[in-house]
């Protein structure tokens, strides 16, 4: 099985993902760019089962059901969890060793893209999240 490592930056935080991710994303939403202060955040998903963390990562609860961790010493943020979504974590892709293992096959949250950062047109795009369906033509 395929080990995959990554941590925050000044390494307080390390994590091991065992396997592939379900969804590899980039997502414009509001809510992840004031978390990020970045204008987008690329995202990994995975089972719970296949990820393991060192260190104890800080947590901070974004809206009612979700919960986003980062690291309480550097600030970098690491994971995404929803209560829509229980068995699975998203992990920021940057966050990886190498984050051009999993590249992005969608972007969600479109709607709410700055008008100023380009979308990638290789990639399926989404007005909302990925249940919504990507934009026809698209």
């Amino acid at each position: 099985m395929q080990i995959t490592e990554g941590g925050c930056l000044c390494g307080a935080i390390r994590y091991s993902l065992c396997g592939e991710p379900s969804n590899s994303v980039i997502c414009h939403c509001a809510s992840c760019r004031r978390a990020s202060g970045a204008p987008s955040v690329a995202w990994l998903t995975f089972d719970r089962e296949q990820v393991e963390f060192r260190g104890g990562p800080q947590s901070y609860r974004s809206s009612p059901d979700v919960v986003r961790r980062f690291c309480g010493h550097c600030g970098s943020a690491i994971s995404y969890e929803t209560a829509a979504n229980p068995r699975t974590v998203d992990l920021t892709t940057a966050s990886m060793d190498d984050p051009t293992k999993f590249p992005p096959t969608r972007e969600v949250w479109v709607e709410e893209k700055l008008w100023w950062e380009a979308v990638n047109h290789a990639l399926d795009q989404y007005p909302k999240d990925s249940d919504g369906g990507p934009y026809p033509g698209d």
